[in-house]
């Protein structure tokens, strides 16, 4: 089979190598997926680069979680029932070698759940970082029907499943952009008022916004970075859900402010959610993607392209990346 591995540490160029494998043999709980798309997520590149100095220690990586496919063998304990599914693949390459830049994977029957038949493989590639990660900060806390959701860099990968999600849900949608075309996906995904993160008192300006009633729940790309501006507009007994803080990745916390809010903090990772939470948002996702309700930005490459896709996710900006897997 065609595949991508790495076997060093380094940028795309330098240690993405194509090469031929043989298809990966399955084990008892496992479905072989013959993959036509390859998810690339900010963790995949971050562990290419060596944010894992571990990583490599038991051999060469194949990258990427996400991917979808079809299923064309199932393990003994499988239903055979399987063979010939659409499916999504989540968790490919965690604690494991094995991701989807490839054409097959070999996965545990559970990281890959059914695809409706109407969703494209290039959506499905998107599903297990981006929209379960959303999913998880917008519902962890429960119902959010009439509530206020700050939902930060609202352009992003998470943060625009995250604005669907909870639109979807009833919520008032407050999120922040950077400029006119992201503000206007965001309007057009759901977002009912868009605030420039670009002015360092955005969370003043948000504040405004609410009519004195504050923001219930805020759903955070830049911890560390947005914390204080985040402060203005959260009201007491207030959530934040955060999935990330690279601009700060070892934040100062105002301890005595955030405890007169009662404030409660909710760090969100796919990889270790409880297998409750990724049950329904599985069930939720799929409900989702057969209505067709939701709007997605994708930009497409090559399985040969993977290094300059790599290099694209790394620079940022709005969208998922997905690589074609033929």
């Amino acid at each position: 089979m065609k595949a991508v591995q790495f076997e060093k540490f380094g940028s795309a160029t330098e240690t993405l190598k194509q090469v031929n494998l043989s298809i990966p043999k399955i084990k008892p709980d496992e479905v072989l997926v013959r993959l036509y798309a390859s998810g690339i997520n900010p963790s995949d590149t971050k562990k290419r680069s060596g944010a894992f100095p571990n990583l490599l220690d038991s051999g060469p990586i194949i990258p990427h979680s996400d991917g979808a496919g079809i299923i064309e063998n199932v393990g003994e304990k499988v239903d055979k029932k399987r063979i010939g599914e659409r499916v999504f693949v989540y968790q490919a390459q965690h604690n494991r070698p094995m991701g989807t830049a490839a054409q097959y994977v070999a996965v545990c029957a559970s990281r890959a759940p059914k695809l409706p038949d109407s969703t494209s493989f290039e959506v499905g590639a998107c599903i297990g970082i981006p929209i379960m990660t959303a999913h998880r900060c917008v519902f962890a806390t429960g119902y959010v029907k009439n509530q206020k959701l700050l939902i930060t860099g609202g352009a992003g990968r998470v943060a625009s499943y995250a604005i669907q999600w909870a639109k979807h849900a009833g919520a008032q949608v407050f999120t922040t952009a950077s400029n006119p075309l992201d503000t206007e996906f965001c309007l057009n995904i759901g977002a009912d008022h868009v605030v420039n993160h670009r002015n360092t008192s955005w969370g003043k300006k948000l504040d405004s916004l609410c009519e004195n009633e504050k923001i219930d729940h805020v759903i955070d790309c830049e911890f560390g970075a947005n914390l204080m501006n985040v402060l203005q507009c959260i009201r007491t007994s207030g959530v934040i859900s955060t999935y990330g803080s690279t601009l700060d990745a070892s934040p100062t916390l105002p301890f005595k402010d955030m405890m007169f809010k009662d404030l409660t903090i909710r760090m969100v990772i796919v990889y270790d959610m409880p297998e409750s939470a990724k049950n329904l948002a599985i069930r939720d996702i799929q409900e989702i993607l057969f209505e067709d309700k939701f709007l997605h930005r994708i930009r497409t490459f090559s399985l040969e392209e993977i290094s300059r896709a790599h290099a694209l996710v790394e620079e940022g900006g709005g969208g998922c990346v997905v690589l074609n897997v033929d």
